[in-house]
């Protein structure tokens, strides 16, 4: 969700490449779709912006980071602890409790303004908070698609700027039946061929479309080992799969495998992303959609709400400390329009000073 809101600062607000409204039915797309939202968003965003190329370059450039970081760290070049260590990853959580802040404050101006969106949005923190996992993202999003059918249709003449991909209905099609054959053939063809790195490019694969994970292939340790350190590194959560393609029990490991699962995890939620785009192209300046997308933005509103609570309570913001720091960390984004870039090393740097005091 932090990134979610640095993607709308960086091309909505400072760059101007799409409207808040265009941005707001790019995101709840991506709600809809199987796969790690934010990744979608932003590879969709590479897309609508210079087409494939471009969704080639946001992936990459959104991705690697991440992914190397987690790399290394499962080879052991390098370690997030110590007392320094864990001040500057606290801090860093801090700047990410502001930096979703400063998103919720932004899209609801533009995306639940009114009452009928407001209550939409308050509907949708309570689905969040009170349903597990997916469960509950689902349900407030369908809620705000029914909502947005019911009591929210755009008045006539109003104006809104369509999103559009540059995709053609027959990739868009194509990129629908690769995801399909992936999904059911990879492990008829692991379970034929025996291949341990079949197998795991099918595991990674099927974590990514149906966040379904296959238990046996890592311990528990390692495996919390890896997501904890995802939480820590900036970028995707996903790029966990870098982590433990380098250190299963299964496929070639280390640089390869690392590889493999990295991309074998992200493939079928860009393969939904492009085979959805063309169809949304016909459809989305359609009133009905129109009126259901409002209903859905306003519950990503509602859903960044959420993610803004859950974020407090795992950073301690409640604190002292660091509800100053949060509150430095928002005032120079919402107030000073300062980058994202500067925000953050004032949460780490923040983050040590309290940890060291």
């Amino acid at each position: 969700m932090a990134h979610l809101g640095f993607f709308r600062s960086a091309v909505v607000e400072r760059r101007g490449w799409l409207t808040d409204r265009a941005y707001g039915d790019l995101v709840a797309l991506a709600q809809f779709l199987p796969g790690p939202a934010s990744s979608q968003v932003g590879f969709a965003l590479g897309l609508v912006r210079a087409g494939p190329l471009g969704a080639l370059a946001a992936f990459v450039a959104f991705t690697l980071p991440s992914a190397l970081l987690l790399f290394f760290l499962a080879v052991g070049v390098g370690r997030v602890d110590g007392p320094v260590g864990r001040a500057l990853v606290a801090g860093l959580g801090v700047g990410a409790v502001a930096v979703v802040a400063h998103a919720v404050t932004g899209l609801a101006r533009s995306l639940a303004p009114d009452a009928v969106r407001a209550s939409v949005a308050v509907v949708a923190v309570a689905l969040t908070l009170g349903l597990p996992g997916a469960v509950g993202q689902l349900s407030a999003i369908a809620v705000g698609v029914l909502a947005g059918l019911a009591f929210s249709r755009p008045a006539a003449g109003e104006d809104h700027e369509p999103l559009r991909f540059p995709v053609r209905r027959a990739a868009g099609v194509t990129c629908l039946a690769v995801f399909a054959v992936l999904l059911v053939g990879l492990p008829v063809l692991a379970r034929i061929t025996g291949s341990e790195t079949v197998a795991l490019v099918d595991v990674f694969y099927r974590a990514g479309a149906l966040v379904l994970v296959e238990p046996g292939w890592v311990s528990e340790g390692v495996f919390l080992t890896g997501y904890g350190l995802a939480q820590a590194v900036p970028g995707p959560l996903f790029t966990v799969a870098s982590y433990l393609g380098a250190v299963a029990d299964l496929g070639p490991g280390g640089a390869l495998g690392s590889l493999l699962a990295t991309l074998a995890i992200f493939t079928p939620g860009f393969l939904l992303v492009i085979g959805v785009a063309p169809f949304w192209n016909s459809i989305g300046s359609d009133v009905g959609v129109r009126a259901a997308m409002r209903g859905a933005n306003a519950a990503v509103v509602g859903l960044l709400l959420a993610a803004l609570l859950d974020l407090a309570v795992t950073t301690d913001v409640v604190s002292p400390g660091p509800f100053c720091l949060a509150l430095v960390c928002f005032v120079l984004l919402q107030a000073w329009r300062a980058p994202a870039w500067a925000v953050v090393a004032v949460a780490a740097l923040g983050g040590i000073v309290l940890g060291l005091a």
